[in-house]
């Protein structure tokens, strides 16, 4: 699929990335980002709720190929970062959704983090950043490297400043044999954390290669695996994320954490009950359909810092369609609408992605997209992306509906 492109220059179209209201206040980027004016943060983060949005990379559309090396547009990504900071969201750097492992590098992750996390010091924004094993090879099957592996990506991160995410890693999953690999790896990295680290349960629905991780592919034994590791390090868990796609099951783990460690949804079908959450607890969040629903999303949860929980599900339920379309099986590939809606509203000049993954929805799929976010109120300047959207189409010889 070819991606269309803007002109170039703020000029030529006034929601390209840089142009904000006039009321935003802006303080000067980090020293050596090259970013430019960026705004702080405009509204505080929720108080009921830790929330990260998992956000995209923008690609460079003038350098890099399919098969190559990700070649990122720094100062675009690092704005779309500062726009989730404005409306008090938190962070989630170098995740699934910003194509880690899907066309993101290794490489390029460890420049992404350095640049964000210098970024969210001089605005103070909240930074969680991913430390997984992707600089093996695939076929990695050495448990001593790829506890190396992990301890290399960790300590960047902790370098950095950010709170890491131990990412669930291919290799291992590969390579381990049973849950004593799991507990021993984790164990160790546990033991060496500088400070409390997210852990990740990120199921086969998004990553067919990590099916049996804890070392087991019944989740009931799975659970257990996860939850002894967390009570054997006490103060060492910030939080388990979870990206299983199954509240009962996020619930049922959720009930049996230490009151000190958070649970994380990554469930985006079911986010709103999940953190609305129920009289023994609720969930906290990390989700990549965060991504486009920013500004709703950080209103909605706001809501709960008042006791608001039936507005907070009137503003968020509906936003739920447009979830499950974007991550509809195979629901790798919801990062494509995540990038197609980025584009649509203004927070970048086109709509290309790091390893040509612009191609991996149709075109009906991506109008479909376009009209249920439409629906929702989601672009700043909604001729502008019903303009963008009738240009892809038009691009391929499709009619507009």
């Amino acid at each position: 699929m070819t991606a269309p492109q803007d002109p170039a220059g703020a000029a030529a179209d006034p929601a390209a990335p840089g142009a904000r209201p006039a009321a935003t206040r802006t303080s000067p980027s980090a020293p050596g980002t090259g970013s430019g004016a960026r705004p702080v943060c405009a509204h505080p983060p929720p108080r009921s709720r830790t929330v990260f949005a998992a956000a995209h990379v923008v690609a460079d559309p003038h350098a890099g190929t399919p098969d190559g090396p990700a070649a990122v547009d720094w100062d675009a990504t690092l704005a779309f970062r500062h726009h989730l900071w404005a409306h008090g969201l938190g962070v989630a750097e170098a995740m699934d959704t910003a194509q880690r492992g899907a066309g993101l590098d290794w490489r390029a992750a460890a420049e992404l983090i350095r640049r964000s996390a210098a970024e969210a010091r001089a605005v103070g924004g909240l930074l969680a950043c991913g430390a997984g094993t992707d600089q093996l090879p695939p076929h990695e099957t050495s448990l001593d490297r790829i506890r190396g592996a992990y301890e290399e990506q960790l300590g960047l991160v902790e370098d950095a400043g950010a709170r890491p995410v131990l990412m669930a890693s291919r290799q291992l999953a590969a390579a381990a044999t049973g849950p004593e690999d799991y507990r021993a790896l984790y164990g160790h990295l546990l033991r060496q954390a500088a400070r409390p680290v997210i852990l990740h349960w990120l199921g086969p629905v998004f990553d067919p290669a990590l099916a049996g991780y804890w070392g087991s592919g019944d989740p009931d034994a799975a659970t257990e695996t996860l939850l002894a590791i967390v009570a054997g390090h006490p103060g060492k868990v910030d939080g388990v994320k979870v990206s299983l796609l199954d509240p009962a099951r996020e619930v049922a783990l959720r009930r049996r954490l230490p009151r000190t460690v958070r649970c994380y949804t990554g469930d985006d079908f079911h986010y709103p009950e999940l953190i609305a959450g129920d009289a023994h607890g609720a969930s906290h969040a990390l989700l990549g359909v965060f991504d486009p629903l920013a500004p709703l999303a950080a209103a909605a949860v706001r809501l709960l810092d008042g006791g608001d929980t039936a507005g907070f599900r009137a503003a968020l339920d509906p936003t739920v369609a447009l979830a499950r379309h974007l991550f509809q099986e195979p629901t790798r590939h919801y990062k494509t609408g995540i990038v197609l809606l980025a584009w649509l509203a203004g927070h970048q000049p086109h709509f290309t992605m790091v390893g040509g993954l612009q191609s991996a929805r149709s075109l009906p799929h991506l109008r479909r997209a376009h009209q249920l976010a439409d629906r929702l109120g989601l672009f700043p300047d909604p001729e502008l992306a019903a303009h963008r959207m009738r240009r892809l189409l038009a691009v391929h010889g499709a009619q507009d509906a």
